[in-house]
């Protein structure tokens, strides 16, 4: 099928979501036993970890870690917001910089200023939004920004969109005192992170069982294995312990061009790879072989992938190996941990 589809199913019993691409798996979400990322509490703050620039604050889901502890003291109660999922025997990721973000608008506490996504250039229609931002926020001390989907949005459904946020906000904000440690708000499930994030045009399908009719559940399938196709060329992509290795071969291409092409493929379709297998931290790239002039090109096509990406991804550079290096935000779970 052609164009965008969103499922919304559920996958062994969990909450899921899928967006399909040309009938392609493109994205996919599903919920697990863990504070969602989103979830805003009370914490409290217990000890400074020196050398770390960090300090660990108690929630009502266990120890959190938090970065930004300027004028922060033990014993006191602080806002943080959930970033991401804790690994394995480490603290739940926090920040106290706070957003509350929806389909239309994210209002930020901290960060005063109204603002429309540069992504909108019409002048009317930003115009339009301005005015819309001041409508609903008036003089609020808070700031707001007006996302990309407005574009297409109408007025009353951006206006409710603001407001919504903004109350909620205001709810959380006057919570931010206390003596214990308190769960304020909860992130977004799949559902709700599907209708948030996937705002292009596109069908939806929510009858249970939607996942196999479509497709979905094959193409979960071969995300178990580590091999990708690409054309007569392959890579693979193999989480370890202390990073992800990706490995890039040419297969049966033994043309001049093939260690070049086999290596743009893969710079293209490495994102969706990462992203619909969960995977973060640490990622080195074992490229086929190409000749040094290449490597301007290969960068360029590896930063235009990643442009349109969800997920906060550096490009660190090259090793004295010859390798290419990448640091990625570990925002969910490894797929592989969810399909056991």
């Amino acid at each position: 099928m052609k164009g965008h589809q969103i499922a919304l199913d559920h996958l062994n019993g969990t909450e899921s979501a899928a967006l399909l691409v040309d009938g392609r798996l493109h994205d996919f979400l599903v919920d697990t036993d863990q504070p969602r990322p989103g979830t805003i509490y009370r914490a409290i703050a217990n000890r400074p970890m020196k050398g770390q620039g960090g300090m660990f604050v108690t929630t009502p889901d266990g120890p959190a870690f938090l970065r930004q502890i300027k004028g922060l003291s033990p014993g006191q109660a602080i806002l943080v917001q959930v970033t991401g999922y804790a690994e394995p025997g480490k603290a739940l990721p926090v920040t106290a910089r706070i957003l509350f973000k929806s389909r239309y608008a994210i209002v930020t506490p901290d960060a005063p200023g109204l603002n429309i996504s540069r992504a909108i250039r019409d002048d009317d229609k930003r115009d339009a939004l301005l005015e819309i931002a001041h409508d609903e926020m008036g003089n609020a001390e808070m700031g707001l920004i007006l996302r990309s989907s407005c574009a297409e949005a109408e007025a009353d459904d951006i206006s409710e969109d603001v407001r919504a946020m903004y109350d909620l906000a205001l709810a959380v904000s006057e919570d931010a005192n206390g003596d214990t440690a308190e769960t304020l708000t909860e992130g977004d499930g799949p559902h709700g992170l599907a209708w948030r994030e996937w705002a292009e045009p596109a069908d939806i399908a929510t009858d249970s069982g939607c996942f196999e009719h479509l497709g979905i559940l094959d193409q979960l399938e071969d995300l178990r294995q580590d091999h990708v196709s690409l054309g007569q060329g392959a890579m693979y992509v193999e989480p370890t312990r202390a990073l992800v290795a990706v490995d890039v071969n040419t297969g049966g291409d033994t043309s001049p061009a093939a260690g070049l092409k086999v290596n743009l493929a893969a710079a293209k379709e490495l994102p969706r790879q990462l992203r619909l297998r969960g995977l973060g931290g640490q990622i080195t790239l074992d490229l086929a072989p190409m000749v040094k002039k290449e490597r301007k090109l290969f960068e360029s096509t590896l930063r235009g992938a990643f442009k349109g990406d969800t997920v906060e991804t550096a490009l660190v550079g090259w090793t004295p190996l010859g390798h290419f290096e990448l640091q990625r935000k570990r925002d969910r779970i490894p797929l592989k941990d969810l399909l056991k």
